[in-house]
């Protein structure tokens, strides 16, 4: 028998990191414009996500535009985009699976043993959800370091991590624990220790006439 407890709390932490990676996603705040060295502009600064740029003036006004053509991004947008919303699907899954296994749900009441290993599903896609996350995001932020480094790219182009690589990260973090903590929570039935289906079975093959 599963630790209701335990699962509530799992559960939670996927969920919020469910929020995050949606807000995570949709934000413009991927990579921002660099300050570091010569490249020193108050002026502006230039947000990129993986649906629109950015351009934040100094006066407050803010001007985006969304990708034209997505043949055109670069395969490491391209993918990064497939990743995420691909945890976003799982994510959605995984919480409908792990409901109805979870102990708090009278979902499948009449089979303890089934339904914790529904809620033992629930917490393995969660932890593949959070994967997903994961590599989207730091693939990502791997690009940025790699271009932030390479000394061929000049000091107006270059970016630094943004504001939803930290929150994707996170989230990624909180998808991760609570899969889980709905997956360490399950104790399933020893080898050694047939189930009461079984030993009813035996019984009545040792003793097949009443009263023997």
């Amino acid at each position: 028998m599963a630790n209701p407890g335990i699962q509530l709390l799992g559960f939670g932490l996927a969920f919020i990191g469910f929020i995050g990676t949606i807000a995570c996603t949709v934000m413009v705040e991927w990579k921002a414009s660099s300050y570091s060295g010569d490249n020193i502009i108050t002026a502006q600064a230039m947000y990129e996500g993986l649906w629109k740029t950015c351009v934040s003036q100094s006066t407050g006004q803010i001007q985006c535009k969304v990708y034209d053509s997505i043949l055109q991004l670069p395969a490491m947008v391209q993918g990064t985009r497939g990743l995420m919303v691909a945890s976003i699907l799982l994510c959605f899954i995984a919480m409908m699976v792990a409901m109805t296994g979870m102990q708090c749900t009278t979902c499948m009441s009449d089979s303890p043993e089934t339904k914790d290993k529904v809620a033992l599903a629930g917490g393995v896609v969660f932890i593949i959800a959070g994967l997903l996350a994961l590599v989207g995001t730091s693939w990502y932020g791997h690009r940025i370091a790699q271009d932030f480094n390479n000394p061929f790219t000049p000091t107006n182009s270059r970016y630094e991590f943004g504001s939803a690589l930290y929150l994707g990260w996170a989230a990624a973090a909180l998808i991760i624990i609570g899969g889980s903590f709905l997956t360490c929570t399950i104790t399933l039935p020893s080898p050694s220790e047939p189930s009461s289906g079984a030993r009813e079975r035996k019984s009545a093959v040792m003793f097949p006439f009443p009263g023997m």
